[in-house]
């Protein structure tokens, strides 16, 4: 069974305070509660209130935000609320009851063109996922019930899915003209309908959960680690906003050579050579002199 891990984000107003989670608590919904009468239908939102400075509580997608009375500073009392919420979940305890009445949330999803004339980038309001993941097949998707779901569309080469997108890589076979409105409907709806995007312990399965990640980073070398870091915060914004990815996989320290996978729409891309070449090679060897001699790309 996947375990709940909660991390304590602050917000813009200091009287409330996000306790996020690795993974999602409601199916795309959102809930609103003032007191613990109205918390009926949440017994985790009931636990809460126990709290005497909890003043409200909102329980969407995968976080816990709460309101707290002045009576004490988040500062105090924090760590304790997350360390009860992360118990809580660990136990089996319920977020919302089935029978709570939802209004079906509207969900907008808008089709966004990438570099990469192959893939489309299907951008939605909601956060769907908390982490990255690439399916280039419906055998590798069984993780995933929406990416499962978008293989029985003939047209459909590959799903690659981060934070509030979906890129989609198609076959030939079909124009983006002729299909982009179907898969852009049928995104919406599947989200709208609460069903699973992905399964809760999909991160940890395919060893894609913070804490594996985090694990992994800490064996590398430490050019390594600054090949990851530069990647993290120059590149990957950049090529996320082409629907893609580039991802890490090694450093050889005789040759000097860094190798990188790319993914979702910078996987086959015709410009993603031009970008590596000009961009992340000539970035790495100006931060890392002498470290970095060449960087190889791998598509996902």
């Amino acid at each position: 069974m996947n375990t709940f891990k909660v991390s304590v984000q602050e917000t813009s107003n200091n009287a409330i305070i996000k306790f996020e989670l690795n993974q999602f608590i409601t199916k795309h919904q959102s809930f609103e509660f003032n007191n613990i009468d109205e918390a009926k239908p949440s017994p985790l939102a009931q636990q809460l209130f126990y709290l005497p400075f909890v003043k409200k509580v909102y329980i969407s997608g995968n976080f816990v935000a709460v309101e707290r009375y002045d009576i004490v500073e988040w500062n105090d009392v924090q760590d304790e609320v997350a360390e009860q919420i992360e118990a809580y979940l660990n136990d089996g305890g319920i977020v919302i009851e089935d029978s709570a009445v939802t209004k079906k949330v509207p969900v907008t999803v808008y089709a966004e063109s990438t570099p990469n004339p192959a893939a489309m980038k299907f951008v939605t309001n909601k956060k769907i996922v908390t982490t990255l993941f690439e399916f280039t097949s419906i055998d590798e998707a069984k993780p995933s019930p929406l990416a499962t779901e978008l293989f029985h569309f003939p047209f459909v080469k590959s799903v690659f899915m981060d934070e509030n997108y979906v890129s989609i890589t198609k076959y030939e076979m079909a124009e983006w003209q002729d299909i982009t409105i179907q898969i852009r409907e049928f995104i919406k709806n599947y989200i709208e309908d609460g069903k699973e995007v992905v399964l809760p312990n999909a991160a940890q399965t395919l060893k894609k959960s913070t804490a594996q990640l985090d694990d992994h980073f800490e064996t590398l070398d430490d050019i390594s680690k600054e090949i990851i870091n530069i990647l993290e915060e120059y590149v990957k914004p950049a090529v996320a906003s082409d629907g893609g990815n580039i991802q890490f996989i090694s450093y050889d320290e005789n040759t000097k050579n860094v190798s990188v996978m790319l993914q979702g729409a910078c996987s086959g891309c015709p410009s993603s050579t031009y970008t590596l070449k000009s961009g992340i090679e000539n970035m790495l060897k100006e931060m890392l002199p002498g470290k970095v001699e060449m960087v190889e790309a791998i598509n996902g």
